[in-house]
Protein backbone atom coordinates (compact mmCIF):
# COMPACT_ATOMS: atom_id res chain seq x y z
CA UNK A 1 0.00 0.00 0.00
CA UNK A 2 1.19 3.52 -0.92
CA UNK A 3 1.07 6.28 1.78
CA UNK A 4 -2.65 6.70 2.98
CA UNK A 5 -3.34 3.44 1.99
CA UNK A 6 -3.88 3.89 -0.97
CA UNK A 7 -2.76 0.90 -3.53
CA UNK A 8 0.21 1.20 -5.41
CA UNK A 9 -0.45 0.67 -9.86
CA UNK A 10 2.73 -0.57 -11.60
CA UNK A 11 3.84 -1.08 -15.35
CA UNK A 12 5.65 -3.54 -15.43
CA UNK A 13 8.57 -3.23 -18.38
CA UNK A 14 9.57 -6.01 -20.73
CA UNK A 15 12.11 -5.47 -23.05
CA UNK A 16 11.12 -7.62 -26.52
CA UNK A 17 14.42 -8.65 -27.91
CA UNK A 18 15.14 -10.82 -30.60
CA UNK A 19 15.29 -14.75 -30.74
CA UNK A 20 18.82 -14.79 -32.43
CA UNK A 21 20.01 -13.04 -29.30
CA UNK A 22 19.24 -16.31 -27.12
CA UNK A 23 22.23 -17.06 -26.48
CA UNK A 24 24.26 -14.38 -25.63
CA UNK A 25 21.57 -13.01 -23.21
CA UNK A 26 18.72 -15.35 -22.69
CA UNK A 27 16.89 -13.12 -20.11
CA UNK A 28 16.79 -9.98 -22.24
CA UNK A 29 14.84 -12.68 -24.75
CA UNK A 30 12.94 -14.26 -21.83
CA UNK A 31 9.54 -11.41 -21.29
CA UNK A 32 7.57 -13.62 -18.73
CA UNK A 33 10.25 -14.14 -16.82
CA UNK A 34 11.27 -10.45 -16.69
CA UNK A 35 7.55 -9.75 -15.94
CA UNK A 36 7.26 -12.29 -13.35
CA UNK A 37 10.24 -11.03 -11.75
CA UNK A 38 8.71 -7.35 -11.76
CA UNK A 39 5.06 -8.68 -10.39
CA UNK A 40 7.66 -10.70 -7.49
CA UNK A 41 9.13 -7.15 -6.54
CA UNK A 42 5.86 -5.57 -6.94
CA UNK A 43 3.86 -8.23 -4.53
CA UNK A 44 6.75 -7.97 -2.40
CA UNK A 45 5.56 -4.47 -1.56
CA UNK A 46 2.45 -4.35 -1.22
CA UNK A 47 1.65 -2.99 -5.07
CA UNK A 48 -0.15 -4.48 -7.82
CA UNK A 49 0.91 -4.74 -11.36
CA UNK A 50 -1.80 -2.72 -13.45
CA UNK A 51 0.09 -2.63 -16.79
CA UNK A 52 2.06 -5.04 -18.54
CA UNK A 53 4.52 -3.54 -21.63
CA UNK A 54 6.28 -5.30 -23.80
CA UNK A 55 8.48 -3.07 -25.96
CA UNK A 56 11.69 -2.47 -27.45
CA UNK A 57 13.16 1.05 -28.37
CA UNK A 58 9.99 2.56 -27.54
CA UNK A 59 10.03 6.10 -28.21
CA UNK A 60 9.69 8.15 -24.37
CA UNK A 61 7.19 9.91 -25.31
CA UNK A 62 4.68 7.03 -26.73
CA UNK A 63 1.30 7.19 -25.74
CA UNK A 64 1.49 3.39 -24.57
CA UNK A 65 3.94 4.60 -21.58
CA UNK A 66 1.76 7.18 -20.78
CA UNK A 67 -1.86 6.45 -21.31
CA UNK A 68 -2.38 4.66 -17.70
CA UNK A 69 -0.19 6.92 -16.19
CA UNK A 70 -2.63 9.69 -17.55
CA UNK A 71 -5.72 7.58 -16.68
CA UNK A 72 -4.80 7.33 -13.16
CA UNK A 73 -4.15 3.35 -13.67
CA UNK A 74 -0.09 3.82 -13.05
CA UNK A 75 1.76 5.41 -10.18
CA UNK A 76 5.24 3.68 -11.09
CA UNK A 77 6.98 1.94 -13.49
CA UNK A 78 9.42 -0.87 -12.59
CA UNK A 79 11.97 -2.52 -15.02
CA UNK A 80 13.65 -5.54 -14.17
CA UNK A 81 17.11 -4.06 -14.18
CA UNK A 82 18.91 -1.10 -16.12
CA UNK A 83 20.05 -3.89 -19.09
CA UNK A 84 16.58 -4.50 -20.31
CA UNK A 85 14.67 -0.81 -19.34
CA UNK A 86 17.85 0.49 -22.29
CA UNK A 87 16.37 -2.37 -24.29
CA UNK A 88 12.90 -1.62 -23.69
CA UNK A 89 13.10 2.33 -24.44
CA UNK A 90 15.05 4.45 -27.11
CA UNK A 91 16.43 6.36 -24.69
CA UNK A 92 16.25 6.01 -20.60
CA UNK A 93 17.66 9.10 -19.90
CA UNK A 94 14.73 10.96 -21.37
CA UNK A 95 11.78 8.91 -20.28
CA UNK A 96 13.31 9.49 -16.77
CA UNK A 97 13.18 12.83 -17.43
CA UNK A 98 9.37 12.49 -18.81
CA UNK A 99 8.76 10.50 -15.44
CA UNK A 100 10.28 13.11 -12.98
CA UNK A 101 8.14 15.80 -14.86
CA UNK A 102 4.73 13.73 -14.79
CA UNK A 103 5.70 13.00 -10.93
CA UNK A 104 5.99 8.96 -11.44
CA UNK A 105 8.77 6.67 -10.07
CA UNK A 106 10.69 4.77 -12.06
CA UNK A 107 12.41 1.62 -9.95
CA UNK A 108 14.07 -1.49 -11.00
CA UNK A 109 13.35 -4.98 -9.31
CA UNK A 110 16.94 -5.90 -9.34
CA UNK A 111 16.33 -9.49 -8.73
CA UNK A 112 18.48 -12.50 -9.37
CA UNK A 113 18.27 -13.49 -12.79
CA UNK A 114 17.23 -17.24 -13.35
CA UNK A 115 19.98 -19.47 -14.51
CA UNK A 116 19.59 -20.61 -18.17
CA UNK A 117 20.05 -24.03 -19.17
CA UNK A 118 20.78 -25.64 -22.65
CA UNK A 119 16.97 -26.86 -21.90
CA UNK A 120 16.11 -23.83 -20.45
CA UNK A 121 16.64 -21.81 -23.25
CA UNK A 122 15.02 -24.19 -25.53
CA UNK A 123 12.07 -23.62 -23.39
CA UNK A 124 12.07 -19.96 -24.08
CA UNK A 125 13.28 -20.44 -28.25
CA UNK A 126 9.83 -22.72 -28.29
CA UNK A 127 7.53 -20.45 -26.14
CA UNK A 128 8.36 -17.57 -28.02
CA UNK A 129 8.70 -18.67 -31.87
CA UNK A 130 5.05 -20.14 -31.42
CA UNK A 131 1.95 -18.45 -32.96
CA UNK A 132 0.68 -16.69 -30.61
CA UNK A 133 -3.88 -17.07 -30.57
CA UNK A 134 -5.31 -13.73 -30.99
CA UNK A 135 -2.24 -11.42 -30.74
CA UNK A 136 -2.83 -8.55 -31.55
CA UNK A 137 0.92 -6.86 -31.83
CA UNK A 138 0.79 -4.46 -28.75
Amino acid sequence: MGEGGAEVRVAAIASLTPLEELDGDPFLVDTRSQQAMCARWAAGRGYVVTRQLRVHGLRPDHHALWADVDSGQVDLFVAPNPRVLARALASVPEFERECGRRGVRVEFAGLDEPAYTARGKAGVHRRLSMPTAGYDGC
